[in-house]
């Protein structure tokens, strides 16, 4: 008799805590929300990739010409629209700071290498679809893919300075892939998210005057961006 009462006291203590969490779900109502809005912030990561011209390649002109990472962060609003239980439409609009460095080194003479910043305050406009796996309590797995406009307010394609080494356009398409978990707290909802976007236009505007541009034929931007969504 004792034996067996221990044993449902056993039994009690481990489903009551499970049965308690699975009553504790924080922010119930929001799956049933057709959009909701938020702010997000976060750190990015951005590099060209580069392809050369003929020139580059039998001319001297130039020892090495390669692309390097440079830091930046974002800052924006979310809004988010929901299409169906496991889709949403998403619109990010945000102001991000970027920099891509450049270290190039010229032929003659050989040790005349240099190192050069392209600073860049993109107002980025992407629009993604957001897919959902089942809400487990209060966490959730997401997968984005969409598309992004950009403009660069920074940009020195116009310039009329002769000090310029590069000069790169204004306005860039490209696309998003990326990955973000939801962690649901009792007023907020809580996402990291890291994504990867890609330029499809290239960047370089043409200028004879500039040695690198007869040596570079493209530049597309490519950036890492691990961002924190607070979103209601």
């Amino acid at each position: 008799m004792r034996r067996s009462l221990l044993l449902i006291i056993i039994i009690f203590l481990l489903i009551a805590p499970a049965r308690a969490q699975r009553r504790m779900l924080n922010m119930a109502e929001h799956d049933n929300k057709p959009y909701y809005f938020g702010i997000t912030f976060g750190a990015n990561y951005s590099v060209y990739r580069i392809n050369y011209t003929n020139t580059f390649a039998y001319t001297d002109t130039f020892k090495r010409i390669q692309p390097n990472w440079g830091p930046g962060f974002n800052l924006g609003l979310i809004g988010n629209l929901k299409l169906n239980r496991f889709i949403d439409l998403r619109f990010v609009p945000c102001i991000a700071f970027a920099e891509k460095n450049i270290k190039y080194q010229y032929g003659y003479p050989s040790d005349s290498a240099l190192s050069r910043n392209v600073e860049a305050i993109y107002m980025h406009l992407p629009l993604q679809l957001k897919f959902k796996s089942d809400r487990i309590r209060n966490f959730r797995f997401y997968a984005l893919l969409g598309g992004k406009f950009d403009y660069d307010m920074a940009s020195n394609a116009r310039s009329k300075r002769t000090d310029e080494f590069i000069k790169v356009s204004a306005v860039d398409v490209g696309y998003e892939i990326g990955v973000g978990f939801e962690f649901y707290n009792p007023n907020f909802i809580f996402s990291p998210e890291i994504k990867l976007s890609q330029g499809l236009i290239n960047q370089l505007y043409k200028d004879a005057r500039l040695p690198l541009s007869n040596a570079i034929e493209t530049l597309y931007t490519r950036m890492i961006v691990i961002s924190i969504h607070l979103e209601g």
